[in-house]
């Protein structure tokens, strides 16, 4: 079986995969604008991505390719319907970085509210500002963070919030007994969650019904003194009413590691309004990326091609409906 990596992979997963007696090329620098040719050449039977997109217009000059596997959670960066509609099956590594998103999370409130990176910042400039600084910084202990979206990210943030003693407030399409049953937590309407929370963080999937999920209106119902936190996806917030927003007062601050201008992966600048207001954290979309999350996120994709190779079975198939509408 062929197996063509085309991103970053942990030597572990490359090993096992070697291991499996795949056929293995491994071109971590590829991009987007040559995949198409790599498929090509390389026609491989399973095709690894992690952040290169996968468009239809690359599915198209697929040869034998009937297995893509993005090694991570979110898949809306691989054409799923179009893959499906072609009888090339997607598959993905759900939960296997989802400590690593939910700490992220949890190092943004932080930052947020003590103004770590700012403070950094005047101490590297050789400044000493103790009296401006110390007024900063509300607390979290007792504080109510608002979740939208209680999966498995969501959860796990809850419960490290609930161990440095906030109040959580929930908003999910369906209820979460693990919070539910929790004297400190309750579902609420999105409506109240805006308005009551003291932080407000983003887990909900990428897709038509929570793009701009985050918008001048919902932004308008939120605390003065509030924070918003994104680790999700960029398309889910409007990041020009963000940046009006953290302009005018709005709210107090906001922390992204996603964005709606994101760069591509391969790209070595990124230049956005919001990376230069004062109230604004960010990181380089790194919520998935610590080492304990990629070797079980590589662990997972060679557990999926094990069982492809092995019985054609696909393990945490995504467009499952596709495929079955191609095969009637």
């Amino acid at each position: 079986m062929k197996v063509l990596i085309a991103d970053k992979f942990e030597q572990f997963g490359i090993d096992a995969l070697t291991d499996l007696g795949c056929d293995l090329e491994f071109q971590p620098d590829l991009t987007t604008d040559v995949l198409a040719d790599a498929l090509k050449q390389h026609d491989p039977n399973v095709l690894i991505v992690r952040s290169t997109k996968v468009p239809e217009e690359v599915l198209a000059a697929a040869g034998q390719l009937g297995l893509i596997i993005r090694a991570g959670a979110g898949y809306d960066t691989i054409a799923t319907a179009f893959a499906g509609s072609r009888g090339i099956a997607v598959a993905n590594c759900p939960g296997m970085n989802s400590t690593a998103v939910a700490e992220l999370a949890i190092g943004f409130m932080l930052a947020l509210d003590r103004r770590i990176p700012q403070q950094t910042a005047d101490l590297r400039n050789g400044a000493w500002a103790k009296k401006a600084w110390a007024k900063f910084g509300l607390g979290l202990k007792g504080r109510t963070l608002g979740l939208i979206g209680v999966g498995q990210i969501g959860k796990l943030v809850a419960r490290r919030a609930l161990a440095m003693e906030m109040k959580i407030l929930y908003q999910d399409i369906v209820p979460c007994d693990e919070l539910d049953n929790h004297p400190d937590a309750k579902r609420v309407e999105r409506e109240e969650l805006l308005k009551n929370s003291d932080i407000v963080s983003l887990h909900v999937p990428a897709m038509e019904a929570t793009k701009n999920l985050i918008n001048a209106e919902t932004l308008a119902l939120m605390q003065p003194h509030a924070y918003l936190i994104n680790t999700t996806r960029g398309s889910v917030v409007d990041q020009e009413a963000l940046v009006k927003a953290l302009k005018d007062g709005t709210i107090a601050g906001a922390a992204l590691d996603v964005y709606a201008d994101e760069p591509k992966a391969e790209d070595k600048t990124f230049s956005s309004e919001i990376l230069n207001l004062p109230n604004f954290v960010g990181t380089h979309h790194v919520g998935a990326s610590t080492e304990q999350a990629q070797l079980a996120v590589a662990e997972e994709t060679v557990r999926i091609v094990k069982q492809y190779k092995g019985n054609g079975e696909v393990l945490n198939c995504v467009n499952q409906d596709a495929l079955a509408a191609t095969a009637k």
